[in-house]
């Protein structure tokens, strides 16, 4: 399924020319083309050949909001003025056919942009990511919780994670609970609930424009993004209702692999606190990064017996291997839970010395 690009970038200066680094060519001039409008465009894209117009609409209708600052230093790149361009330019489908009809006349701009439309799906929910969590808490809060749970899981994390944590605690653990069950959704059915929302929120006169995932890894990254307080509702919430589940994301939100993010004071304690041939097993097959991350934080002797360890084991199922993994992740979870060491959740605030 093809995704609406979202060029934003906030925060970032227009003389900086790092807004610029993630984009190809041709997104630089679907923007550039979005600023200049219609009429004056028109001459610009006469010039194209009819692929090079059906590969810049593509362009165009795969925008989503363009962040002034990307517009801004697109149009510096290209020596144009700023004085008269506005920001918070819009692409999209309309758009596309908006600029083929200007400049090629609408029975040709028609058919590119048809073709266009045939192969472009926009992101599902699109239209809910102009609006602040309060407001998507608000609008949605009246929805049943399985709208809810399809809702959350196509928005970008930060942002459900924040709307999740304004709902009602038994509301929490039941979207929750239901985005990490979901399995697939038809597009049909996704449509459907696309269109009854979009035509609420537009009666609401708020904001306005729109397929289907769900499962424990969205829910994850839900909660890893969410403060320490809504994360225990939610797993205590999800606990009740079902404690399987609430286990498979607890070992998700924390992988063995995710020792290499701690500081050596807490990677120090928590190998004090595991056998030395659990934590052998639990270390082949993973990268050498993790490996000498781990070994760094022992005794030159203690490495050196860890290794022979390692070496003596010889092949070991993957099975034994994710217990083993499984077990020292306990010993982490265990540790962050009596306030030994700490483990950084989404956009927490630092400390500092």
């Amino acid at each position: 399924m093809t995704e609406a690009v979202v060029l934003t970038l906030p925060g970032i200066s227009t003389a900086d020319p790092s807004p610029l680094a993630a984009l190809t060519s041709r997104q630089k001039a679907a923007v550039l083309v979005l600023q200049l409008g219609r009429e004056a465009s028109a001459p610009v894209l006469a010039q194209l050949s009819e692929t090079e117009l059906e590969q810049l609409s593509t362009e165009v209708a795969h925008l989503g909001t363009v962040d002034p600052d990307i517009a801004a230093a697109v149009l510096e790149e290209f020596a144009v003025s700023l004085t008269t361009q506005p920001s918070g330019l819009r692409g999209g489908m309309d758009a596309a056919r908006g600029l083929l009809n200007a400049s090629i006349g609408s029975d040709r701009g028609d058919i590119i942009a048809d073709r266009v439309s045939q192969n472009f799906v926009g992101t599902p929910f699109a239209f809910l990511q102009k609006l602040d969590a309060r407001q998507v808490v608000s609008f949605l809060a009246d929805e049943h919780p399985q709208t809810i749970a399809l809702v959350l899981a196509h928005l970008p994390a930060d942002l459900a994670s924040r709307a999740l944590a304004g709902l009602g605690h038994d509301l929490q653990a039941s979207v929750a609970h239901r985005i990490a069950v979901m399995d697939r959704t038809t597009p049909e059915v996704i449509r459907q609930v696309e269109e009854n929302l979009e035509r609420r929120l537009s009666s609401l006169g708020l904001a306005s424009s729109l397929s289907a995932v769900g499962g424990v890894r969205p829910l994850v990254e839900i909660i890893n993004r969410s403060d320490r307080a809504t994360e225990r509702m939610l797993l205590e919430g999800l606990e009740a209702i079902d404690p399987d589940l609430a286990e498979q994301v607890r070992s998700q939100m924390f992988r063995f692999e995710d020792m290499v993010t701690l500081d050596d004071k807490s990677i120090q304690l928590i190998l004090r606190q595991v056998q030395v041939n659990e934590l052998a097993t639990a270390l082949k097959g993973v990268s050498d990064g993790v490996r000498n991350r781990v070994m760094q934080n022992m005794s030159e002797r203690a490495a050196l017996s860890l290794a022979e360890e390692i070496d003596l084991l010889g092949p070991v199922r993957v099975h034994v291997v994710e217990e083993s993994q499984a077990g020292v992740v306990r010993v982490i979870r265990k540790l962050e839970e009596e306030g030994q060491i700490m483990i950084g959740r989404g956009d927490e605030d630092a400390f500092v010395a």
